[in-house]
């Protein structure tokens, strides 16, 4: 596996804008595509459509929120989607914001830590082909799945703060960051899952970084392209929490003020390719095993097609493609 990946660097509208990105992975050297919880096209339907069109690499997400699927239809989702690629396949979860949770089901997660235990918990049990039955705080479930064999499917957290790296220790196999600066990933996030894991005598999950980023170009505002698609992160109580405890000052109230931070400190990298291969080698030398590239604030400012070229010169100079043309 590559030390580097690409979310898919736009939120889909319609397949064809898909296809230049097909192509692309499909000249990558074992390139993972990512892509978040997307409310346009649902992400295991996408990557579905994509193995269909002839996509063989392996895919994750990064990360789904819980309270769209019980249990079952995630677990039924994942394997599925592993069954149609015949790739492995990483399933993050999250339980994402309270307003998600409080829109969806009419109450939150008083211990988000105790739903996510229970969650992943029956989502593995039903990929190992066990029968669960579970009468939790949040998870009610008396199932099995039919037996379907398939490639491995890894369970990813999303992973903010130092509780959760914990959880993430003790039960994923993978945890996913988002916003997150290279050092608290090397000094609290990344010390924690090894604790945590050495506890409950497993291996440390692999960690996987996401990473906005976006080329210094003329008349583009790295400002403005951080705020496109981090605005919403920055009004967030857990991301903002999660800056503040790794010193990055971020007031909900001014989500452009953030946006601006997110620049200065170099969490929404900005520069010429090189200057953003060094950002990215930054997360692996704080100890994240696998680096996503994510180029959706080109996409969501220039369109798809100009995301997908710029991602595949980047991906270029960090040496996970052959050198296009330009």
């Amino acid at each position: 596996m590559t030390d580097y990946s690409a979310h898919i660097p736009f939120l889909p509208t319609s397949v064809e804008q898909l296809l230049p990105l097909l192509d692309l992975a499909g000249r990558a050297e074992n390139l993972r595509l990512w892509l978040g919880q997307s409310l346009t096209i649902e992400p295991h339907q996408l990557f579905a459509y994509c193995a269909g069109r002839g996509l063989q690499a392996p895919v994750g997400t990064s990360v789904t929120l819980m309270a769209l699927r019980h249990p079952y239809e995630a677990a039924l989702q994942a394997r599925s989607l592993a069954f149609v690629t015949g790739r492995p396949v990483v399933a993050g979860y999250g339980p994402g914001s309270t307003d998600f949770q409080l829109a969806l089901a009419g109450d939150r997660y008083r211990s988000p830590l105790t739903a996510v235990t229970e969650y992943l918990g029956a989502v593995r049990g039903l990929l190992n082909g066990e029968t669960v039955r579970l009468d939790g705080e949040y998870v009610r479930l008396h199932a099995t799945l039919p037996h379907l064999p398939h490639p491995p499917v890894d369970l990813g957290l999303g992973v903010l703060r130092p509780a959760m790296a914990r959880l993430a220790g003790e039960i994923a196999d993978v945890a996913i960051t988002w916003l997150c600066p290279p050092a608290y990933l090397r000094d609290v996030l990344i010390p924690e899952l090894r604790v945590a894991a050495d506890k409950a005598g497993r291996p440390t999950p692999r960690v996987v970084s996401v990473v906005h980023a976006a080329e210094r170009k003329p008349r583009r505002d790295p400002v403005d392209l951080a705020l496109s698609v981090c605005g919403a992160h920055l009004q967030a109580p857990h991301y903002v929490d999660m800056l503040r405890r790794a010193g990055i000052h971020a007031a909900p109230t001014d989500p452009l003020s953030g946006a601006r931070t997110l620049v200065d400190e170099g969490i929404f990298l900005s520069g010429s390719l090189p200057e953003l291969a060094t950002g990215l080698q930054a997360y692996h030398a704080a100890g994240a095993d696998e680096v996503v590239v994510n180029l959706s604030a080109v996409g969501a400012t220039r369109g798809p097609a100009v995301a997908t070229r710029e991602l595949e010169f980047l991906l270029t100079a960090l040496g996970s493609m052959r050198r296009p043309q330009r």
